[in-house]
């Protein structure tokens, strides 16, 4: 049921706002001078020449052979001598997860496979993050905390062997191989959230073995200075790469592949200065969903997302394109995409924003250039304050200040879906010189105002309002 925000309501949600930094609006004159600015400072991470081949270690890529130990030993060493290549040569190398440190860089040549273990022991518990609150869980299959300069890169793959067999079953959906009597991740997703609300601490959090979360492919936690580059990610047990509170992040030319259970492309957690480019996404989920920590966690540690440039990205299937939400209540600033193509019957929305009123997150100063859609299965762009839990939460969500240029549609079955709350409307959407055709239904806006509409056609037409 939707509710109204009484005053109480709206006074604890300023409270949870006054711990977060300042946010200040665009230059309206014009905002992608920003993105230039983003795109001139995010760097590649420097890294010795070194190089560190695992074979010499004792890897065999047979596709049998574990590894781990030997990816250890080449990355023990690397480290020791000051950082430089791990190389992983023609094969296919099984091993369990890969701890890497400052100053150093996975190399998967273009012959290469690296094949993830689906034996839960070989994923040490960490320090980690599921779906916008911290634990400590199986380590994700590639894992840096706390380093700096650290690269994945090479033509190779990376591949996680999520199936409906391995990892997948877990979310309990049935089309993902669940089924009655097989264990599943739903209990433990509820453990965690209250010891979230109960500021339980993290090192408490502890899961793990019988409790089914599934690990993400590629996490950096509170790193510096990230490039991912030219890897193909198969089949991740979950989100595929998870940048978390890091700086200076670069996402280049990867291809990201995968049909399972949240099998996100790429989700930057509260960042500061990412760029993602030439990146293509196929995907259960989201293509790339932009985050800052889910309810009370995201609250208390008041990081928001922000500074963050896509461009020239290809979304094929996926739930959304280029997504903001729904594990935000850190707050989202600054988010550019441009020159993107979006393009399948099985990708839900191009542009996607998602809150709620237990999320409370202010999503802010967003823009949108030369995006070009063929088809989309629902609406081009949705703004949806009604995911989940909706109106059941005392934080207001807010989205505000979102400006779409230049956006093509061939098919479509709606233009825009925008449903904010009562007390809580999205706010100040402007669609510039964008042109909708195959629209077969009408747009559903309501809660939303100062939605402005500046030469946009819908199958041939010009109008004024949605």
């Amino acid at each position: 049921m939707t509710v109204r925000f009484s005053r109480r309501n709206l006074l604890q949600y300023a409270a949870a706002l006054s711990l977060m930094p300042t946010i200040v609006r665009a230059d309206e004159s014009d905002p992608w001078t920003r993105a230039a600015d983003i795109a001139r400072r995010v760097k590649v991470p420097v890294i010795p020449e070194r190089r560190f081949d695992i074979t010499d270690f004792g890897a065999k890529g047979d596709g049998v052979t574990l590894n781990t130990q030997a990816f250890a030993a080449a990355i023990d060493v690397c480290g020791k001598a000051g950082g430089g290549r791990v190389i992983v040569p023609a094969g296919r190398f099984l091993t369990g997860a890969i701890h890497l440190k400052s100053n150093m860089e996975l190399h998967v040549s273009e012959e290469a496979t690296v094949l993830f273990s689906t034996n839960t022991n070989d994923y040490p518990i960490v320090f980690t993050r599921y779906e916008g609150l911290e634990l400590m869980n199986y380590s994700p299959l590639i894992y840096a905390f706390g380093e700096k300069n650290i690269a994945i890169t090479g033509s190779g793959t990376l591949d996680g062997q999520g199936s409906n067999e391995h990892w997948w079953s877990w979310s309990g959906g049935a089309r993902f191989g669940w089924q009655d009597g097989l264990p599943n991740q739903r209990a433990a997703r509820l453990v965690l959230a209250q010891m979230a609300e109960d500021n339980i601490p993290v090192a408490q959090r502890i899961f793990g073995d019988g409790h089914y979360l599934r690990p993400n492919l590629i996490q950096t936690y509170n790193c510096d200075n990230v490039l991912i580059e030219g890897v193909k990610l198969r089949n991740s047990p979950c989100w595929n790469i998870h940048p978390v509170q890091c700086r200076n992040v670069i996402v280049r030319g990867v291809d990201v592949f995968g049909h399972g259970p949240n099998n996100d492309g790429c989700d930057p957690e509260s960042v500061d200065f990412m760029l993602i480019e030439d990146c293509t996404f196929d995907t259960g989920d989201d293509c790339i969903a932009i985050k800052s920590g889910r309810n009370a966690d995201g609250r208390r540690l008041a990081t928001p997302a922000q500074n963050i440039l896509i461009r020239n990205c290809q979304m094929k299937d996926g739930h959304g394109g280029v997504v903001i939400g729904s594990e935000i209540s850190g707050g989202v600033r600054w988010v550019f995409a441009e020159k993107c193509r979006m393009d399948s019957p099985d990708l839900w929305y191009a542009l996607r924003f998602k809150n709620n009123a237990m999320r409370g997150g202010v999503l802010e100063n967003i823009y949108a250039r030369d995006i070009s859609v063929g088809q989309v299965g629902k609406a081009v762009i949705t703004c949806d304050f009604n995911y989940e839990e909706g109106a059941k939460g005392a934080f207001k969500p807010v989205l505000r200040h979102v400006v779409v240029e230049r956006l093509t549609a061939d098919h479509a079955l709606r233009v825009l879906d925008s449903q904010g709350l009562p007390g809580a409307p999205v706010s100040d959407i402007v669609l510039r010189d964008c042109r909708f055709d195959g629209v077969t239904e009408a747009s559903i806006v309501t809660h939303t105002h100062d939605l402005h509409l500046e030469n946009v056609q819908v199958n041939g037409r010009r109008v004024d309002k949605l």
